[in-house]
């Protein structure tokens, strides 16, 4: 917080404060000019023009305060200069207009005033202050960060002012630079509060636990996890292939849509089947606990074995007890016609394939080689295959890439996608791509979105 027209209500400098937070050392004394005014004329004299840039406006503060020293008379208007010499002619003779007279006021300021960025702000070296990380992504009581090298020396002070300045918070961990090998989460330290890694986070009309340590969970996804259920139809089958705990999976069970949701990592799978309990859809999410290429491989014919239950309309509360009442008046509740339709057909057919597995995804994409070939040969399912696949699924495979210009994007995640499916995606191809986020300043997330063509899927492809 800087000097505020004459006010400085900054903390005080702790460029020493560097292993241990000493929250005593912040509090300061400031004392500013006040006009006594009677309390019925308060609400006039702070619309008056000539005062609207001399009242004090600082956050958290109020304008106007009981006199200290006759907390039942007359107010006291705080102005943000210290000596009447200070006020605009306007603004002075404004208040002697309406006799008022000055006296000074103490302002009292201690830790809990100023803000995490103030606080740090006053205990980082100055070469540090731009890039402050008092910023975070936060997931149910737990703060993640990502500390640059630098800012790690006074990591722990940095984790108890963002635990101090947001109550919700109990634990706070910085994400370490290595990562889990095989299931792909970042490694952590803890920083501040208590070791309690298991989190319950909302989103998307979901509820979700798992254990922050053990799993891959991205807060800054929330808009891509909306956007891509938002292109399912609730009468529709979802492949999952690297489900996570079910940030995709749930919010489109949810909207009814069938769902395969696969996770290699085990504690994911625990997770994931625990959230699926816990959302009430176990009866249209089906968890399994493989690797994404042989799930890919299986999961078509699975469902074409076994097809998932036809699509029905989830009601609302009130929904639910319009239908009761109607009941047991014995009177019909009215069905969303639109929908009739689907309710008797079983889902045995896979619309969407989500691979957000933005590191690794594409080199799975050669699991879709022959997908719809049945692997013993039997011509009766291959047929039914071909029949339920009259339209082929669209696969939406998140990947990272390091060409900053969309069209030289566009032109390395399609040459990488073609080389994994056995031929190039051309113009006839049903393609898009969406930029997710800038995870580094030369490296963004990118979802490219293409119908599976069928010469992949049937293994018709021919070499050049």
């Amino acid at each position: 917080m800087s000097e505020y027209n004459g006010i400085d209500a900054s903390p005080p400098m702790a460029r020493w404060m560097k292993d241990t937070l000493d929250r005593s050392f912040f509090h300061r004394l400031i004392p500013v000019l006040a006009a006594r005014v009677s309390p019925e004329k308060t609400a006039e004299i702070l619309r008056a023009q000539p005062l609207r840039k001399t009242v004090l406006d600082l956050p958290k503060i109020k304008s106007i305060v009981p006199d200290p020293g006759n907390p039942n008379g007359d107010k006291l208007l705080l102005l943000r200069v210290q000596h009447e010499a200070d006020l605009t002619p306007e603004a002075r003779g404004y208040l002697r207009a309406h006799g008022t007279t000055f006296t000074i006021y103490t302002l009292k300021l201690n830790y809990d005033y100023w803000t995490a960025d103030d606080i740090l702000h006053a205990i980082l070296p100055e070469e540090l202050l731009d890039g402050a990380p008092s910023g975070f992504a936060a997931v149910g009581h737990l703060a993640h960060l990502n500390l640059n090298d630098e800012y790690l020396p006074y990591k722990h002070v940095i984790g108890q002012v963002i635990m101090d300045k947001n109550k919700s918070i109990r634990t706070v961990v910085n994400k370490l630079n290595s990562i889990d090998t095989k299931f792909r989460f970042f490694k952590m330290e803890l920083i501040a509060g208590e070791p309690n890694y298991v989190v319950q986070h909302s989103e998307l009309d979901c509820r979700f636990i798992f254990d922050f340590t053990q799993v891959y969970w991205n807060s800054r996804l929330s808009a891509e996890h909306e956007r891509l259920v938002s292109l399912f139809r609730p009468t529709e089958v979802v492949a999952d292939v690297f489900a996570g705990v079910g940030p995709f999976a749930l919010p489109a069970a949810k909207k009814g849509c069938g769902v395969l949701a696969n996770d290699l990592n085990p504690s994911s799978y625990k997770y994931l089947q625990a959230n699926i309990q816990d959302n009430k859809v176990t009866d249209l999410v089906r968890p399994s606990c493989e690797d994404g290429r042989d799930f890919i491989r299986n999961v078509v014919w699975e469902v074409l074995d076994s097809p998932l239950a036809p699509y029905t309309p989830r009601l609302s509360r009130s929904e639910e007890r319009a239908r009761k009442k109607a009941k047991l008046a014995n009177t019909p509740y009215p069905e969303e016609e639109a929908d009739t339709s689907s309710r008797s057909v079983p889902r045995n057919r896979i619309a969407h394939f989500v691979m957000n597995l933005p590191d690794s995804a594409i080199t799975f994409l050669d699991a879709f080689r022959g997908i719809l070939k049945h692997p013993r040969g039997c011509d009766s399912v291959a047929a039914a295959a071909a029949v339920a696949y009259a339209e082929m699924p669209m696969v939406h495979c998140h990947c990272f890439t390091r060409e900053m210009v969309q069209e030289s994007a566009e032109r390395d995640i399609r040459q990488r996608v073609g080389e994994q499916l056995g031929r190039a995606l051309g113009a006839d191809d049903e393609v898009s791509l969406h930029l997710v986020r800038s995870v580094a300043p030369n490296k963004d997330m990118y979802c490219i979105s293409f119908r599976l063509p069928r010469d992949v899927a049937f293994d018709l492809v021919t070499s050049e």
